[in-house]
């Protein structure tokens, strides 16, 4: 699998958090283990560390990897997940979230992510929650789907007006079911914000990732490290906004920026791995 899914920044990331030998590791978006197996190679630390993700699909892949190591992985979201360590009073050396959708997700037409591959109308990353694209785009009224392709999709007030209304007129015919159906409706340069917008909303993932940051510092040892990458500015922006906020705290802040501004790909990279244009890393460390 890790063939088809090429983990960003790997690079990056590693000279951010700086693995050592015995330490700990929690990666609240594991996918495919593109960035934990290259961590969990130097710390060689599985009984002490965990990987998470919502995507069963990734779960499997990840229990079927580590099938003989002692390692904890859980099959929720990552505010879940964050949510229950805590209550287990765990902590880690090292933190990773990855908040970007993974290949395998794009490329399968049955998951319903992208206007590129004819599939159903889907586009949870958890699949067993109820909410699918399809219950967003035959069940939200018009002005719901104006102010999602607004704000997840980044569309002016013209154009997500547009769009609703073509997507409304069309549902009355017939009930939209696949990302063709859709896709045919919008024009080529809105596609993108549109699939987004509705993908954001169906895993609420800027909700998730907001009430998540304010939490990832007591989930860190003195002196963790914690690595964040993302992949649109709505993402980067909550991350940005809260690396602010705690950096502007002072001595008061429990963490301190490892670097200022944010890391992107390098040349080669952005050769070998297209996905990672538009990724961007931010870290911090923990207060000792």
């Amino acid at each position: 699998m890790e063939e088809h899914h090429k983990p960003v920044l790997l690079s990056e990331v590693l000279q951010v958090l700086e693995p050592k030998s015995g330490e700990s590791y929690l990666d609240l978006t594991a996918g495919y283990a593109g960035h934990a197996s290259a961590i969990l190679g130097v710390t060689s630390n599985y009984k002490d560390s965990c990987l998470v993700d919502r995507d069963d699909y990734a779960v499997k892949i990840l229990s079927g990897k580590y099938e003989s190591e002692p390692i904890e992985i859980l099959h929720m979201d990552f505010y879940s997940a964050t949510l229950q360590l805590l209550q287990c009073g765990k902590t880690f050396d090292m933190i990773l979230a990855d908040f970007g959708v993974s290949s395998p997700q794009l490329d399968q037409p049955d998951r319903g992510f992208s206007f590129s591959h004819d599939g159903p109308l889907d586009m949870r990353m958890d699949r067993g929650q109820s909410v699918s694209a399809q219950n967003v785009v035959n069940e939200y009224p018009e002005a719901k789907l104006i102010e999602i392709f607004e704000k997840y999709g980044e569309l002016s007030p013209g154009s997500a007006r547009k769009v609703a209304r073509l997507i409304v007129s069309a549902r009355k015919r017939k009930r939209l079911e696949t990302t063709n159906e859709l896709a045919e409706l919008i024009s080529r340069d809105k596609k993108a914000q549109v699939f987004q917008a509705i993908r954001i909303e169906v895993n609420q993932e800027l909700l998730l990732i907001e009430k998540t940051l304010p939490l990832l510092p007591r989930l860190l040892k003195p002196g963790g490290r914690l690595a964040i990458i993302t992949f649109h500015s709505l993402e980067d922006r909550l991350v940005k906004e809260y690396f602010d906020e705690v950096s502007h705290l002072g001595e008061e802040s429990e963490l301190t920026l490892i670097n200022k501004k944010p890391i992107i790909a390098e040349r080669l990279e952005l050769v070998n791995n297209p996905r990672s244009r538009s990724a961007k890393l931010r870290s911090a460390m923990k207060r000792g």
